[in-house]
């Protein structure tokens, strides 16, 4: 439940947060870029790994070129597997993902750390949910962490800090128009 403004005054403490940004509308990667993009302005040092991302150009890899010193994004993924010819391919190159993610997460370096589109991976049985629960329970203390995708388990929804439901009610694709430059990539 969301408890509004009249309790804005009243909370005092702080401490790093996992967030979900889940649901099957657009807007769950867009949403983690936003708030990549206000922490680069008070010069946190971010990275976000793509999970999913790596196949193909996109606008945040340029643009993530204009903070070299602050903002590290990391495609590792090798398209959409949710249409995989090769599962256990799938599962190495997931599971090689979370490795590389849990050193980021240690190294001290970040303020953030997004997992893009982790969510999928573990609905997709990729990654050990239960693991990645765990481990994200005991990340420093002060260090955000994002995880997006569709279909966010309820062990990763239920150990959250915030989440957030994209819901589709009405998508260009819908009329036959294609992914645009900018708004899709």
């Amino acid at each position: 439940m969301y408890y509004g403004r009249p309790y804005v005054k009243t909370q005092m403490s702080e401490k790093g947060l996992i967030i979900v940004n889940t649901g099957d509308g657009k807007g769950k990667t867009t949403a983690a870029l936003g708030t990549i993009f206000r922490a680069l302005g008070y010069k946190y040092h971010v990275c976000m790994i793509q999970f999913i991302k790596g196949s193909w150009h996109y606008g945040e890899l340029d643009a993530a070129k204009k903070f070299p010193d602050t903002f590290e994004l990391i495609p590792m993924g090798e398209g959409f597997t949710w249409e995989t010819k090769d599962k256990e391919r799938d599962t190495l190159v997931a599971n090689r993902t979370w490795e590389f993610c849990k050193k980021k997460i240690l190294s001290n370096k970040y303020k953030i750390v997004v997992l893009d589109e982790i969510n999928i991976a573990m609905s997709l049985n990729y990654l050990d949910i239960q693991e990645v629960a765990t481990f994200l329970q005991k990340k420093p203390e002060d260090l955000h962490i994002i995880l997006t995708g569709r279909n966010a388990p309820p062990e990763i929804i239920e150990i959250a800090d915030m989440v957030t439901e994209m819901k589709a009610i009405k998508h260009p694709f819908q009329s036959g128009i294609k992914a645009q430059k900018g708004i899709e990539f």
